[in-house]
């Protein structure tokens, strides 16, 4: 696929047009997203259901029970479960809004530079959702139900409410998702020239610990779901030093050529 890219603008818009054309495509945006959340908030049932079965699957067949202990809960549950779906389905309009009202100022080098990572962002996000729905929190779950039994003569029971299980829910996927944005971080970092790939090497050691740390942070309070966020992460810091390692070695062997052909083209006049 071939991006027709122009440079920047050779007029510069008055202030009062970017204002206006920032005010009609935040319109777009808060227009869109309003139009998604109605559409969420009539499946919300169907969309909760399928944020509840990874809980469903985690207790025995037929025993698993959601409660809630006010009378209104439910019905916030649905709000924020179709607010929640509705940011994620609006979010490619968003993302576009945003881009073309950014876009024009951009170089053409800076403008190809920046796509990449553009559509990584939605990918690397979802990769990271989808291991927190498919495999950490069914994992997580059966952990916390582990603890069900006896305390003293008296039956230990798992009753989770829906707000409470809805706000896990939702820890899980950001915390994950957002947490796989760490090559982009990272890459767009040391686009900008604030950090090198020999300092992130060198800091290799702190930066592994304070991964370990992020992950008890964001996660819910159990080893478990700290390991499953912290070694992905650690792959991901990984593989974005070789990707700027193969990026400086391109950027060298272009520098390389161009010297070498401007060397040429000074021999050439020279002779």
């Amino acid at each position: 696929m071939v991006f027709n890219v122009k440079d920047i603008d050779d007029t510069q818009a008055p202030l009062l047009d970017h204002l206006i054309e920032l005010r009609n495509r935040l319109m777009r945006c808060v227009i869109t997203l309003a139009i998604a959340f109605a559409i969420c908030l009539y499946f919300a049932d169907d969309i909760f259901g399928v944020l509840v079965r990874p809980l469903t699957a985690a207790f025995p067949a037929g025993e698993g029970r959601l409660i809630y202990t006010k009378l209104y809960e439910a019905f916030f549950v649905e709000i924020k479960v179709a607010l929640f779906a509705a940011f994620f389905f609006s979010f490619p309009i968003i993302a576009n809004q945003l881009w073309a009202f950014v876009a024009p100022g951009l170089y053409q080098r800076e403008k190809k530079a920046f796509l990449p990572f553009l559509f990584a962002t939605p990918i690397l996000f979802t990769m990271g959702a989808s291991l927190a729905y498919f495999i950490v929190m069914p994992t997580a779950f059966e952990w916390f139900l582990g603890f069900e039994g006896e305390a003293g003569g008296l039956k230990q029971e798992a009753l989770p409410a829906m707000g409470d299980y809805l706000s896990l829910v939702m820890q899980f996927i950001l915390a994950f998702g957002i947490s796989f944005l760490l090559p982009v971080l990272l890459m767009l970092l040391n686009r900008a020239g604030i950090v090198s790939r020999s300092q992130l090497v060198g800091a290799r050691r702190y930066l592994i610990v304070g991964i370990f740390a992020v992950a008890a942070l964001i996660t819910p309070p159990d080893v478990v779901s700290q390991l499953l966020l912290a070694s992905p992460l650690i792959l991901l810091f990984e593989g974005s030093l070789l990707l700027m390692w193969f990026s400086e070695k391109k950027e060298a062997e272009q520098k390389a050529a161009e010297e070498d052909a401007e060397g040429s083209t000074a021999g050439g006049e020279g002779a």
